[in-house]
Order: C-alpha cells, then structure tokens, then sequence
C-alpha cells in the first residue's frame, strides 16, 4: 500500500489544484483519462474550435448581404480534425508528461475507487495498486448520458465525447436532445455539410434559457434543420449507416448518424463514495460546502461530480483556485462564490447569458423591469447587417441591481462580461449605464443602451 499526503483523482480542472506552492509534498494525480479532462479532450476547446470554423464559413456564405461576391467551396474535415487535435492532443500528453517528469508528482493512469476513509484501489493497465492519503480531492467529472432506448438497441450512436473524431461529417445526421451541446455539434455539422435532424421533448430548443432567446433561437434554425420538438425517441432500429429512430408520435428517421446530447451525469458512481463516507444528493452529485469539503474528512471536491454550482470549467477552475487555498491555508480557509456565474452557447447565433431568467424571475415573485436594445439599434448593428441580435437585462425594481443579462448574436459571449462585473460587485443599472464612457460605434452599445432602457422603465413606473 502506498502512501501520499495528497491524491486528486481527475485530470481536468483537479490537476489545477496543484502547483509549485504544493512541492513540499508527496502528491499523486490518478486519472483514468487523458490529462486536460473532457474540456481539452472531448469539450469546450475542440468543439469551440470548430464552431469557430463553421462560423467563418457561415461568413463566407452569407458574405452576400455586404455586397461580397465570395463563395464557399466547402470544408476540409480532414484537414479541420488535423488542425484542432494536431494541437490539443499534444496538449494532453505534454500536460501528463510534465507532471510525471516532476519529482514530487507520481501519476497514476487508471481507474480509481474507494475502498475505505482516504484508501483507494487504483486499477491501471499494470495492475491494481492500493493507495492512500492524508487528503484527496475528487474531480473525476461526467459523461454523457445516453437513453436506455438507444443504448438497448445494439447500435451505433455518438456523443460529445466521440463525434468530433468521426473521420468524416455524416450525411444524415440526427440529433436527440436540445441543449447547449447539442445547439453547438448541429451548428458544426450542418455549416460541414450534414443534414440535420433534432428531437427534443421540449416546444423549444434551448428551454434553459431566457424565454426570448430560446423562442428566437429556436425560429432562427427551424428554416435550416428539420426541428421534431415535443418528441421523444422511443426506440432504434436499422443496421450502421442506416439507422431508423422512432419517436413517441410513431414517425420513423432515417439517419446514417445519431448523435445523443441530453445532458451529463457525474462520475461519483464509478468512485464507490459510500465506501469512504461521501455523501450525495438524488441526482448522485457529491455534496459539497462552501468550502468544497465534501462529508468525509480530509476530502475535497470539485467540478461536474458534485452539486456546487453549475457543471462549467470555469466554476471548476474557480473551485480548483479555492481548493488549493484550503489545502495550503486551512487556517484561513475561502468559500466559494457562485455570485454570477455566465455561460455562453457557441451556436449560431451565440448566446451569452448571467442571472436569472425572466421566466425565473417572474415564477420567484421578484418585482423586476426588463431593458432591451436590438443589434439592428446601434451602429455596429448595421455594419453587420444584423436585424435578430439583441441584449436584455433584467433589473430589480426596488435596489436597481441587475439580476440577469441575456445576449443573442455576434460576439454575446463577450459582451456579457460587464453585466457580469455589474453583478459580481453589486453595480446599480444606472451606474453602469450611465458613469462609464461606452465607446462609439462599438457593439457595447447595445448593452448600453439595454440598461438605459430598463433605467429609464423604473423612473417612468
């Protein structure tokens, strides 16, 4: 048996929690996967890479509306593939090699799992090795969740893990879910040529979001897929490359491609927690405390496998920074906030969001005003030719504080971080609209121009 006095299990944001500040110690990274987790590997950065692409290629194609004469000869998938893995794989092995090139690092590449307090059975292709710590932290993250009507079939389907490494774009492909995944891999392989098909059980796509978004969202796609919301897929059948899914309304698909997106489930039942003490929710998230202490002494926790705040890398990353606080300064120790965490959707059109929606903020009874401000208002709008775009803030009638920002179209992703900064500190509307100098023409004003709206509302009620 092996001792350490720090194991992280997980090498995506949990590798993170350990620097120079720790080379004082004995630690051990065991991870099951390659280094860099599922963001490097399988997520936000190849599938924000090719979003990237197919928007240029959307360019291009829609170059008509500024009097380009430009026109799309197609996308090199091969050539894509080897441009976006050609440099994050390297990544991956570069970011395990450095760690087991540092003297006081050991990594273990296998599966781990607890066999008793602070004790694991790490399992690698060598073997099997138990191993213990005076403190671990877990950051083992998710996978993707696929319904039982598809995984019972016996035939192929993709998820965000697998689809991005096809070696070529699908002819036919069909979609099951409606979320951000989901929006993101449609947006890639239709702009790469797929047809494409989305099943969702929601009346919309994107149902998480603000209410407006998701209804503009959802018109803006319905002319370019074909659109089955309302709809689930009660079953597959077929054989690879002809795939027939069926849905609750009897409606047969033809697909050569299935691709499930339908959320993500934690990793924590791989782990078996029960064995060291680690509580968790329902849902089978690691309950963790302000703190990341998870119910088990001398264990941490971060990231998609516990139930602190939304499953995004840059709340993993956070925890990561505050984990790593604790650790060193137990004395001391930070709790992490979850103040205003944004998102973005890297679709398109893109979507940035913060806060509350309206449909959530009218279902807690808060007494709020709604400012909005149209792309097509502002100048760098018409530079862009843009007439669907739009920014939306909502703001508490009684402290004047906004409670929620949502942004649809070019750059929303960007623009949404000063209504972040406006909630992180606690800004009133009218300071941020008004006390800052927003330059002209640029795009901000819009965001701009949304706060003087709401500000503007609440003087006029």
């Amino acid at each position: 048996m092996t001792h350490h006095d720090l194991v992280v299990v997980g090498a995506g944001s949990g590798n993170a929690v350990v620097d120079d500040r720790f080379s004082h110690l004995d630690i051990a990274i065991v991870s099951e996967g390659p280094f860099g987790g599922t963001c490097l590997n399988a997520g936000c950065i190849p599938s924000k890479m090719l979003a990237a692409t197919a928007d240029i290629a959307d360019t291009v194609r829609d170059s008509g509306r500024h009097d380009v004469e430009a026109r799309l000869q197609g996308i090199s998938w091969s050539q894509v593939q080897r441009r976006v893995f050609g440099r994050l794989d390297p990544q991956a092995r570069d970011g395990e090699q450095g760690r087991r090139d540092t003297p006081w690092i050991t990594v273990y590449r296998g599966r781990a799992r607890f066999t008793g307090d602070r004790e694991l059975l790490v399992t690698t292709d060598s073997g099997s090795e138990r191993v213990t710590a005076d403190r671990i932290v877990v950051a083992a993250g998710s996978r993707p969740v696929v319904l039982p009507e598809i995984k019972d079939s016996g035939l192929p389907y993709e998820t965000s893990d697998t689809i991005m490494r096809l070696d070529e774009v699908p002819a036919r492909l069909t979609v099951v879910g409606g979320g951000y995944i989901a929006a993101e891999l449609a947006h890639v392989f239709h702009t790469a040529g797929a047809e494409i098909t989305v099943v969702e059980q929601a009346d919309r796509l994107l149902a998480q979001q603000d209410e407006s978004v998701s209804r503009t969202y959802t018109d803006s796609v319905r002319g370019q897929w074909d659109l089955r919301l309302g709809r689930k897929v009660t079953g597959v059948h077929g054989t690879p490359g002809e795939l027939s899914v069926t849905l609750d309304d009897g409606t047969q698909l033809s697909a050569d491609t299935l691709l499930v997106a339908v959320g993500r489930v934690s990793n924590a039942d791989t782990l078996h927690i029960d064995q060291a003490g680690i509580a968790s929710d329902d849902q089978g998230l690691i309950t963790v405390d302000e703190q990341l202490r998870t119910s088990a002494s001398g264990v941490w926790a971060l990231g998609d496998i516990t139930d602190g705040g939304p499953p995004l890398k840059h709340v993993a990353n956070r925890q990561a920074e505050v984990i790593a606080h604790n650790l060193l300064h137990p004395e001391r120790p930070r709790d992490m906030s979850y103040t205003a965490v944004p998102s973005a959707v890297f679709a398109q059109p893109q979507i940035g969001q913060v806060g509350v929606t309206e449909q959530e903020a009218r279902e807690r009874g808060i007494d709020f005003v709604v400012g909005r401000r149209d792309y097509e208002d502002v100048a760098f709008g018409w530079a862009l030719e843009n007439s669907q775009g739009f920014c939306k803030v909502l703001v508490e009638r009684g402290t004047g504080a906004v409670i929620g920002a949502h942004v649809l179209g070019p750059q929303a992703a960007t623009l949404i971080q000063p209504l972040v900064l406006a909630m992180t500190w606690g800004i009133p509307a009218r300071d941020v609209a008004e006390r800052p100098l927003w330059p002209h023409p640029a795009l901000t004003e819009v965001v701009e121009n949304a706060l003087r709206d709401a500000v503007e509302t609440l003087a006029a009620s």
